[in-house]
């Protein structure tokens, strides 16, 4: 697909060094017109925005909570609104709670509702909002940033990780109702550094990955946000034969 002149939605863009703000740039950079939605840090996706802008697409940013289905439709509105017309989806928001996975104790039903509502039905409203638009453009779009969580049922919490397992069943799910004009693939990374883990670890914890990735991952390296945005950006650009595929990048951190 050639983006150029073709219209994007980036969920939970707001953080310009995180996945969905290095997406967003990424997809200026080709020429891509960007809507950079966050949920409450409007500064940081203005900040995203100035640099889709100098990077060479056209961008402007939306306040919207993906666990809100008028919301989800709003952002979708305002896209189209804006350029007629919708090509990709990258489906990024996301949430957790850092909870040992063997203190089953401090896990509540609200843990699971606050997490999958942005995770997973945050997911499902938003590529619901679009579909009718990626549908009627003839080749569209939409990755799914799931995890390597939602694949081994390890990382922040037993919730998150059920989340990621549920999106990536649901990117096979909407992988079929959608073909042939909508390709829907999810990237599912591990040992991901950057602004997201270093919020939800302690210092301590934090450098103690970084470590662990340099000495003991076979690639001798860390997963950052930047990685993930270049593999999105092929799965939109050139995968054109792929669709419902669930990508682990970690390193090579399976192969221990």
């Amino acid at each position: 697909m050639d983006i150029r002149g073709k219209v994007a939605i980036v969920s939970g863009a707001s953080s310009g060094t995180g996945v969905g703000g290095e997406t967003a740039k990424l997809l200026a950079s080709r020429g891509c017109n960007v809507v950079v939605n966050y949920a409450s840090n409007k500064a940081g996706a203005e900040e995203v925005v100035a640099s889709c802008k100098s990077g060479g697409g056209d961008a402007f940013s939306v306040q919207a909570d993906v666990a809100n289905d008028a919301d989800c439709g709003n952002l979708a509105a305002a896209a189209m609104d804006c350029w007629g017309r919708i090509d990709i989806l990258v489906n990024n928001a996301a949430v957790t709670r850092v909870i040992p996975a063997n203190d089953l104790q401090a896990l509540s039903a609200d843990d699971f509702h606050r997490i999958y509502s942005t995770n997973l039905v945050g997911c499902f409203q938003m590529t619901r909002a679009v579909a009718p638009y990626l549908k009627a453009t003839g080749n569209a779009a939409v990755v799914n940033i799931s995890s390597v969580a939602g694949l081994t049922g390890g990382g922040s919490s037993i919730p998150y990780a059920a989340s990621k397992a549920a999106l990536n069943t649901l990117t096979l799910s909407f992988a079929r109702v959608l073909a042939p004009e909508v390709r829907v693939n999810a990237i599912c990374p591990g040992g991901l550094l950057g602004n997201w883990t270093r919020k939800i670890l302690s210092e301590e914890a934090y450098q103690a990955k970084v470590r662990e990735q340099v000495t003991e991952f076979p690639l001798g390296r860390a997963v950052w946000p930047a990685d993930v945005a270049a593999l999105a950006l092929w799965l939109i650009e050139g995968a054109s034969a792929m669709t419902g595929e669930l990508i682990r990048m970690d390193s090579g951190k399976h192969l221990l």
